[in-house]
């Protein structure tokens, strides 16, 4: 069987490994999931017991979740190095290390800022306080990572990557929550600029509003959540 991939929306993280499953060119399915409704319901938790995206469920039928565990599996799957580089190489060891550090401290960052805007009970003083703290780090974080990149077209290169995939899904957030102005840190927006550009990415952002239209050809269709929970849910 095809894997298939659980993707969230609104603005989920999961739309870049949408990407990079386009740029793989490989066979697979996808799962589309609203964030702030089915992916509270108890059910989903069969899927992934902490209720969050992005979910694969490989070939094999088994339920993979985390990140960096979905991006692992598709980097041993890409025979062709279409998204990856050598195992052991240089190439790959900056990858991961530029990988490692948007799914945490620059991912992360934006958490105050989600609590904040999620609280279900409004709480003016606190919200403020998590704002103010969230765009805080969110800025510290990217003074980091424009720091860490250079003047290339990608973060690895000539073309995008699973490093690219990680960040596009996210470094939006930055506009979401009217943070600071991309400009701010050059190198840092050329990329994305170049990224959100992308075919595959342009593909996947249509996908979260609901426009299924077709991409590389690689994906084979739309599983139901409820089929993927009663099929694979444990």
């Amino acid at each position: 069987m095809e894997p298939i991939l659980v993707y969230g929306f609104p603005a989920g993280s999961s739309m870049g490994l949408v990407a990079a499953l386009e740029w793989l060119g490989k066979p697979y399915r996808l799962c589309r999931v609203d964030m702030l409704g089915e992916m509270r319901d108890p059910s989903y938790a069969r899927i992934n017991a902490r209720h969050e995206t992005p979910a694969l469920i490989t070939d094999a039928g088994r339920v993979l979740t985390e990140t960096m565990a979905i991006a692992g599996w598709l980097e041993a799957r890409d025979s062709e190095r279409r998204i990856s580089f050598a195992p052991l190489s240089p190439e790959a060891d900056r990858m991961h290390q530029l990988m490692a550090f948007v799914n945490t401290g620059f991912t992360g960052a934006f958490s105050p800022l989600w609590v904040a805007m999620e609280m279900e009970k409004p709480n003016p003083q606190m919200q403020a306080s998590l704002r103010e703290f969230g765009a805080a780090r969110v800025i510290e974080r990217h003074d980091k990572l424009e720091a860490m990149i250079d003047d290339q077209p990608f973060l690895m290169g000539e073309r995008p990557t699973l490093a690219d995939g990680l960040l596009v899904g996210v470094a939006r957030w930055l506009d979401f929550h009217q943070v600071a102005d991309p400009s701010r840190w050059p190198k840092l927006a050329a990329i994305r600029r170049r990224i959100e550009a992308d075919p595959a990415v342009i593909y996947a952002t249509a996908l979260e509003s609901g426009d299924i239209g077709s991409g590389t050809g690689a994906c084979v269709g739309h599983t139901p959540l409820a089929d993927v929970i009663e099929r694979f849910g444990g």
